[in-house]
C-alpha cells in the first residue's frame, strides 16, 4: 500500500512537469503567432502574463493580487518586484498590468519557443556583459516610456534568490525611472521557496502585494543608493508582513 502510494505521488509530479512544458510552448507558440501579426503593440506582454500566469492553478497554487488604488489603472511606473525562483514566469506573471514590458537579458531570446515570445511580445532585451550598452538600455528604456507611455516591470536583484531572501538592490530600475520622470512602484511577493511541491496536491497560497508609488523629488534624485536602500528596506518589511500572514 505504501508502494503504491509513494509511485501515485512520484506520477503527480511528472503529470505537472510534462503539463507545464506542454502549456508553456503552447501559450508560447500561439502569443508568438498573434504577435507576427500584430507585433510589439503596448499591451502584448500584459497578453502574455496573463497566460501564463493562468497556468499556477496546474502548480497547485492559489495567487492574491492586491493592488492599491493610487497604482490601478494608472501609470506609467516602473515596477520593481523581488525575483525567487524559475516558477516566477506562473506566479509573477499574474500581476504584470496593462501597457507593461520587462527588460531581460539578450539571451532569453534563445530559448525555444519562450524567447520568441519575449522578444515578438516586444520586452526589452539587453547585454548584461556590456557595461556601455547596459547605460545606453536605460536611456533607450526611459526614451520608451516617455514616447509610448508604457510601464517597465524590473527585478532590481538582478538574479533569482533561491531562498537567500531579498539580495541588495542593482540602480539601473531608479536611474531609469529618473530619466523617464516616472515613480517607482514596489511589488511584493510573499516567499515561496520551498513553498512548491509538484507531488503535492495543495500548494498553499501566494500573495502579490502593490506599494503605492514612490516619487522623485530632487534630494531623491541626487541620492540614488540611498531611496535604492530605503525602496529595498520597504519592500523586505512588506515581505516579512505578507510571510507572517501566510503563516497565521
Amino acid at each position: 500500500m505504501r508502494v503504491d502510494f509513494l509511485e501515485g505521488v512520484r506520477l503527480l509530479a511528472v503529470i505537472r512537469l510534462i503539463c507545464l512544458a506542454l502549456a508553456l510552448i503552447i501559450i508560447s507558440v500561439s502569443i508568438s503567432l498573434y504577435c507576427i501579426v500584430r507585433p510589439f503593440r503596448r499591451n502584448n506582454v500584459y497578453y502574455a502574463a496573463r497566460a501564463l500566469g493562468k497556468v499556477s492553478w496546474l502548480l497547485g497554487l492559489k495567487i492574491e493580487v492586491r493592488i492599491p488604488e493610487s497604482v490601478k489603472n494608472k501609470g506609467p511606473f516602473v515596477y520593481i518586484c523581488n525575483h525567487q525562483n524559475s516558477y516566477d514566469i506562473f506566479t509573477i506573471s499574474a500581476s504584470v498590468q496593462p501597457a507593461t514590458v520587462s527588460v531581460g537579458k539578450k539571451s532569453l531570446k534563445w530559448i525555444p519557443f519562450f524567447g520568441q515570445m519575449y522578444w515578438l511580445t516586444g520586452n526589452i532585451l539587453i547585454d548584461r556583459k556590456n557595461s556601455n550598452k547596459a547605460m545606453n538600455t536605460i536611456a533607450l528604456t526611459a526614451k520608451k516610456i516617455k514616447e509610448k507611455q508604457l510601464s517597465i516591470w524590473l527585478f532590481p536583484e538582478g538574479t533569482r534568490s533561491n531562498g537567500r531572501g531579498l539580495l541588495p538592490f542593482k540602480t539601473g530600475a531608479f536611474r531609469t525611472a529618473i530619466q523617464a520622470q516616472v515613480p517607482i512602484v514596489p511589488v511584493c511577493a510573499s516567499n515561496l521557496h520551498n513553498k512548491i511541491k509538484l507531488n503535492r496536491w495543495d500548494n498553499g497560497k501566494m500573495i502579490i502585494e502593490f506599494l503605492d508609488p514612490i516619487y522623485f523629488n530632487n534630494e531623491k534624485k541626487e541620492n540614488i543608493r540611498t531611496i535604492t536602500n530605503e525602496a529595498h528596506a520597504l519592500m523586505a518589511t512588506k515581505i516579512a508582513q505578507l510571510n507572517d500572514e501566510l503563516a497565521d
